[in-house]
């Protein structure tokens, strides 16, 4: 049985409202059974503070996690918030949703992954087309596992003196490893693109180094994040330091169905509407689908219209595809 020091501290960090130190106190009083060969009990703990971890609220930082909000300098380099946003609240192609439940099942038997000498998923590299779908993702893992959502501000990271950028990265994995949260690096090609490039800087190359080094010998509870919109351009090294490559594709025709159906709700009803507007929605993007919706539904509410015309929402598509036109001239 446990001891009384461990049973003293986790009363008093209960009752202190230390969340961290409690699930600290409570996991070593599990593998301390483990060690008196009460290997079912020790398994049983471990899966019931798996289970809370996976209950706790996400909605607001109380009793979420302490020490949360990053402090110092620190508090440059990270953005926190707490997502309450679920996969359910995404429309995904079959393989990446099948990719991203298979995370969040290893992570929800983290201990019992490593009390067998397992390692759960948690590093992923998202790329795709902007507007698919990975920023939302991070917050969705974050929501999915009740833990916060710590956005990397590489503005801040990245610095002109040399030496001060991988500092300063240090300080985010001291983060990753205090703190158990989401860490998401968007837009990861600004210090993740192929060393020896014509634009190469040394600084860039610095970090990117550092970036490898810290990232392979992480081994906290924390997941990793990174998104990008220029896979080509990365470095061949880091796709080795992430344990899943997620790709991200505009949607297909049945995803831009579930898409509408999921944003219009009980603004339109119509089947028949729906695939009138899947033909006009087709080539689109996630996000630019969902903001001409979303503009679409504002238009009828603010004229207490109690259904979306289906001409208005066409419109609004169409002129999507026209700015999309005119992006893809301008490529070229």
């Amino acid at each position: 049985m446990a001891n009384g020091d461990q049973l003293k501290a986790l009363f008093r960090s209960y009752a202190e409202g230390d969340e961290r130190h409690f699930y600290s106190v409570a996991m070593q009083m599990a593998a301390h059974e483990a060690k008196q060969g009460h290997g079912k009990l020790a398994e049983e703990l471990r899966d019931l503070l798996d289970a809370a971890k996976s209950r706790r609220p996400s909605g607001s930082p109380e009793g979420a996690i302490p020490l949360a909000r990053p402090k110092g300098e620190l508090a440059s380099l990270l953005t926190v918030s707490y997502p309450s946003r679920r996969l359910s609240d995404m429309v995904l192609a079959p393989p990446v949703l099948a990719g991203l439940q298979r995370v969040l099942k290893e992570q929800r038997h983290l201990s019992k992954l490593r009390s067998h000498g397992l390692h759960p998923r948690r590093k992923l590299l998202l790329v795709g087309p902007s507007g698919t779908g990975k920023t939302m993702t991070a917050a969705a893992l974050a929501g999915e596992l009740g833990i916060p959502l710590f956005v990397v501000r590489l503005d801040a990271l990245i610095t002109k003196f040399m030496g001060e950028s991988a500092a300063k990265l240090r300080q985010v994995f001291d983060a990753v490893a205090s703190t158990r949260g989401v860490y998401f690096f968007d837009e990861f090609d600004a210090i993740g693109s192929q060393r020896g490039m014509a634009n190469d800087v040394g600084e860039i190359r610095r970090i990117l180094n550092s970036f490898l080094l810290m990232i392979e010998q992480d081994e906290s509870s924390s997941v990793i994040v990174a998104a990008t919109n220029h896979v080509d351009i990365l470095d061949d090294a880091l796709f080795r330091r992430f344990d899943d490559l997620v790709e991200y594709h505009v949607p297909s025709a049945d995803e831009i169905r579930a898409l509408l159906r999921m944003r219009l709700g009980s603004y339109l009803k119509s089947t028949k509407a729906i695939s009138a507007l899947t033909t006009e929605a087709v080539g689109l993007s996630h996000a630019e689908i969902t903001r001409a919706v979303s503009d679409a539904v504002k238009e009828a509410v603010m004229h207490d219209q109690v259904s979306v015309p289906i001409d208005d929402v066409k419109v609004l598509l169409q002129q999507r595809q026209a700015v999309r036109r005119r992006t893809s001239v301008a490529k070229v």
